[in-house]
């Protein structure tokens, strides 16, 4: 892996997923549209898709990427503190309005980060929802991750959900950036330590389920991909800085 600018980052990442079918959409605003009273900024790269989700609307392409500017609040005690929270930030996504699954995004996901960034293999961890043996397996099996190196956890750190509607479990991908950024416990280098050594960077959510709120769950028709990366974590990885606010930001 080599220090790769924050401008580059984002380029190679719409890129990548152009080459697979992607649309490249630019970043909506940060106001979210008048008829969407759930929200008073825009949080996540997923939140002005959600008509693509619900099936409210026709996508203009059943792939999309994007590089979406967000901001997120319920952390923001923690700016500051930690080398990875930020409230304004630059989410990378990369969306499948039931077209490929969870097959595809794995594969993606795993060749752009190993392949084209060169990131060593034996430097990344993914997590998985500690029910989902189909994506244990397709990581296992298909993109050749260590078995050791997955890890299964529970609904509140690997299962999407908000109220009711669309929700799945979800798959993160977590960078160890070394025993010189960790807390010196005798737990630490793993992905449930809250220090800043290993860091999640990349967020793969698996929408096959319409919950009703109440812990029922339907299988979607048709489930779709929703992927979410924080450009300036990237950036932290690729240039080896200390936190998000010394990546080349312009």
């Amino acid at each position: 892996m080599k220090w790769t600018s924050l401008n580059d980052l984002r380029e190679s990442y719409l890129s990548f997923f152009e080459s697979k079918g992607h649309l490249r959409h630019k970043s909506f605003p940060l106001i979210p549209p008048a008829d969407d009273k759930s929200l008073l900024l825009i949080n996540a790269g997923m939140a002005p898709l959600k008509k693509y989700f619900k099936g409210e609307e026709e996508p203009p392409r059943h792939r999309m990427t994007t590089c979406q500017k967000c901001i997120r609040t319920p952390d923001i005690e923690r700016v500051g503190k930690t080398a990875r929270h930020g409230t304004f930030f630059e989410m990378l996504g990369n969306f499948s309005f039931g077209d490929y699954f969870k097959k595809e995004a794995t594969a993606w996901a795993w060749e752009y980060l190993t392949k084209v960034l060169e990131i060593p293999e034996d430097r990344l961890w993914v997590t998985i929802y500690q029910d989902d043996d189909e994506a244990f397996e397709i990581w296992n099996k298909q993109n050749g991750v260590p078995a050791e190196r997955i890890i299964r956890l529970g609904k509140e750190d690997n299962f999407w959900e908000i109220g009711s509607g669309p929700c799945g479990p979800c798959s993160e991908i977590h960078f160890d950036r070394g025993p010189g950024y960790g807390c010196g416990r005798p737990d630490c280098a793993g992905v449930t330590c809250d220090c800043d050594r290993v860091i999640e960077i990349w967020n793969l959510v698996f929408t096959q389920f319409d919950g009703d709120g109440n812990g029922n769950y339907t299988p979607l028709a048709k489930p779709n991909i929703d992927t979410g990366m924080g450009l300036e974590r990237l950036a932290v990885v690729m240039q080896g800085v200390n936190n998000l606010f010394e990546v080349d930001t312009v």
